[in-house]
């Protein structure tokens, strides 16, 4: 797979640790930066990332900040990105399993990075299971052409 990654200042530590952990299982990343602690405007970042994600450049996106939550609304401003904030290992799952979600966050402040390795590695391995699911995808679809 091919993984967009993009951080803020706040998320670096955790960034560049995914980045390993997902070289190591033989993915393809796409870091997006940022690579300083000095302070920085993630959307920047993260607005990269969504559109490899969105235009099918990366299969998917993370993205870490302090809290996950700024990172997470910069993604999902992005057109066909569907991105959540995976506070533990069951969401993680459902992202995928009943929103299609082809981008996670992560709190770098609030996580644990063990967690966080773990739920990475759930997210991409879990399948979407369409069906009633896909009549929700393609609503929140219609929300966003009516934008």
């Amino acid at each position: 797979m091919i993984i967009a990654l993009a951080n803020d200042h706040r998320g670096l530590e955790y960034k560049n640790e995914i980045k390993k952990h997902l070289e190591k299982l033989g993915h393809t990343v796409i870091d997006y930066g940022t690579d300083s602690k000095e302070s920085c405007h993630y959307p920047v970042f993260v607005k990269q990332a969504a559109e490899a994600v969105s235009t099918k450049k990366a299969d998917f996106g993370i993205v870490i900040c302090s809290s996950g939550e700024g990172v997470s609304i910069a993604a999902n401003k992005v057109k066909g990105i569907r991105c959540g904030i995976a506070y533990n290992d069951d969401v993680a799952r459902l992202m995928r399993e009943h929103n299609n979600a082809n981008m996670i966050a992560f709190a770098q402040d609030f996580m644990n990075l063990d967690d966080v390795l773990n739920r990475v590695d759930v997210f991409l391995n879990t399948e979407f299971l369409g069906g009633k699911h896909q009549t929700r995808i393609d609503l929140i679809s219609s929300i966003e052409e009516n934008k």
